[in-house]
């Protein structure tokens, strides 16, 4: 089965696929032991892949997600929702940074997705960098065995995919089990949500670069914006301007900016008829005053960059159907989620970098013809 890993660097990471049975045995010692009979060589541990490689390091992402995948029988793009998720809340300190950053050139890792220690080792357990499954098991820890070498190694691809697979499993195999296991996992109802939907989004593309983008009115139109970042707002309280005001005809078409879903759609006393769209790095896309929507498009849905989802308008300030309060416009804001908390940054210099973007390839396209 090692045969069928072509990348050297996959290999490093990913246990004999021939252990399938394994995977799927009765219980942790049971399956301890029969690793044993599958266990792979040692492989030496090669330097991570190149900075300039992120293409390369994606497939064998997917390559991994895929393998652990057919062993276990859970989607390869469910393991890759988790990742992603775990990679959108990452947050590091620069300490912690040159510290993985030591550690990954020693063992360099495929995945992103980190296990606490007490979560891993068992939250009474004395030594919290145990990576013994036996005792790992008896305070109950969440760390198994899944490369076959007999260590449950939190720092060990096939090892974290498979505690998770495992720990997926006792719910079930359907959508809705995965999100009551993620929810189980977490405790925590957005990371519940988010997973859903990169889970969604990875299962409707087949792939994981979802990076495109596009700028939110078309390009060629009558439009004009500048930063208004941080301006002073009175209406409904003092608060600053969380976007970008991009003033426009009303009725001009307005473009999703990004491969998302559809989270919100509706009244808001503040914003109008607005939607919100969550991307694949967890940001929040949201565009507010419309005069209307996409008839088609509803909550949920899945859309690309550049896809009509409704039309500038001057909607807002006031009960649902108030009109008129301000020339239209389309505001634009931009939005992360950290897991606790979610907080806006300027849209701005994102608008212009794809606006600069669209208006290069327009004459490129020009050129050809």
């Amino acid at each position: 089965m090692l045969a069928l890993i072509k990348s050297p660097y996959t290999r490093r990471t990913l246990m004999c696929m021939s252990a399938a049975a394994l995977l799927w045995s009765g219980s942790p010692a049971e399956s301890t032991q029969a690793a044993r009979y599958h266990t792979i060589p040692e492989l030496s541990s090669g330097s991570p892949a190149p900075a300039d490689s992120k293409e390369t390091a994606a497939a064998d992402r997917k390559q991994l997600f895929e393998q652990m995948g057919a062993a276990t029988g859970i989607p390869w793009y469910r393991f890759a929702a988790i990742d992603q998720y775990e990679r959108s809340i990452a947050r590091k300190s620069k300490k912690t940074a040159a510290a993985d950053s030591t550690s990954a050139a020693a063992k360099p890792r495929l995945t992103g997705i980190m296990i606490p220690a007490p979560v891993w080792s068992g939250p009474l357990n004395p030594d919290q960098d145990d990576k013994q499954p036996e005792s790992i098991r008896f305070f109950g820890g969440f760390g198994l065995d899944g490369s076959g070498d007999g260590i449950a190694d939190p720092e060990s691809d096939a090892d974290v995919l498979y505690s998770m697979a495992r720990h997926l499993l006792k719910y079930g195999d359907s959508a809705t089990d995965f999100n009551i296991g993620i929810w189980e996992y977490y405790h925590n109802g957005r990371a519940a949500q988010r997973v859903s939907q990169f889970a969604k989004l990875y299962e409707h593309f087949g792939r994981l670069d979802l990076s495109g983008s596009a700028f939110p009115l078309p390009i060629g139109t009558s439009y004009a914006y500048r930063s208004t970042w941080g301006t002073g707002r009175s209406w409904g309280g003092a608060r600053i301007h969380e976007g970008t005001d991009l003033f426009a005809p009303h009725g001009l078409t307005v473009r999703s900016t990004c491969f998302g879903i559809v989270e919100t759609k509706g009244w808001n006393r503040y914003g109008g008829w607005r939607i919100g769209i969550r991307d694949i790095e967890n940001r929040y896309h949201y565009y507010a005053h419309l005069m209307g929507y996409e008839k088609s498009l509803l909550r949920g849905d899945i859309v690309t960059p550049g896809q009509t989802i409704g039309w500038v308008g001057s909607s807002g300030y006031g009960s649902p159907g108030t009109q008129g309060k301000f020339p239209p416009h389309l505001h634009y804001g931009i939005y992360r989620d950290r897991g606790i908390t979610e907080w806006a940054f300027d849209p701005y210099p994102l608008l212009k970098q794809w606006e600069n973007k669209e208006f290069r390839l327009l004459r490129q396209n020009k050129k050809k013809k």
